[in-house]
């Protein structure tokens, strides 16, 4: 029987927001990552969105005893999709991996009303650079569609619910990039 793992390829990524056992960096083809909104919560958040000239790295990690409740109720906005030959991973075992996704009927454009939280960037971000380092960050800007969507400086009082404390120099890669991007920064009120 083969051993189900996931895909994470947002705030997964961040191994300090769970404790699924046995990570290990991974590559998903024919997905890219784009920031949508879905009528199911308030703020937008990251979804895989099938691309065939595309690839993204992410991180996989087991699911014991294939109980799959805990994360299905974290990702509860998204299906969970089977991935296993699309994925690249250094295991040598027979496994099974599925990656979450928004259903693209639920998928509408972020907005001003159902902004970006950059809680939630800086999450995301934080994982990539202790995954990846500071490239393997770049590649995750350079491979997800949407940051001309509103993002609220949320870093006050983050409202995202596994926020995590960066530090400085996370804090500034984020900025810059942020900077180098079409992104609008709101302030929370």
């Amino acid at each position: 029987m083969a051993d189900p793992y996931f895909f994470g390829y947002g705030s997964l990524v961040n191994l300090t927001t769970h404790d699924f056992p046995d990570p290990h960096p991974a590559v998903l083809r024919g997905w890219r990552r784009a920031w949508r909104h879905t009528d199911l919560r308030p703020v937008a958040f990251l979804t895989a969105i099938p691309d065939p000239d595309s690839e993204i790295e992410g991180m996989i990690a087991h699911v014991p005893n294939d109980d799959w409740d805990a994360l299905d109720q974290r990702e509860w906005a998204y299906d969970r999709i089977p991935a296993t030959r699309a994925i690249t991973h250094p295991l040598t075992q027979d496994v099974e991996i599925a990656v979450y996704a928004v259903p693209s009927q639920r998928q509408t454009e972020p907005s001003n009303r159902h902004p970006l939280l950059l809680s939630y960037i800086d999450v995301v971000i934080q994982g990539y650079l202790r995954a990846f380092g500071p490239d393997g960050a770049d590649r995750f800007f350079a491979t997800t569609d949407g940051w001309d969507a509103p993002i609220l400086n949320d870093r006050a009082a983050p409202r995202y619910p596994r926020h995590q404390q960066l530090k400085p120099d996370e804090t500034a890669f984020v900025d810059d990039r942020l900077r180098q991007l079409p992104a609008k920064i709101l302030q929370a009120t």
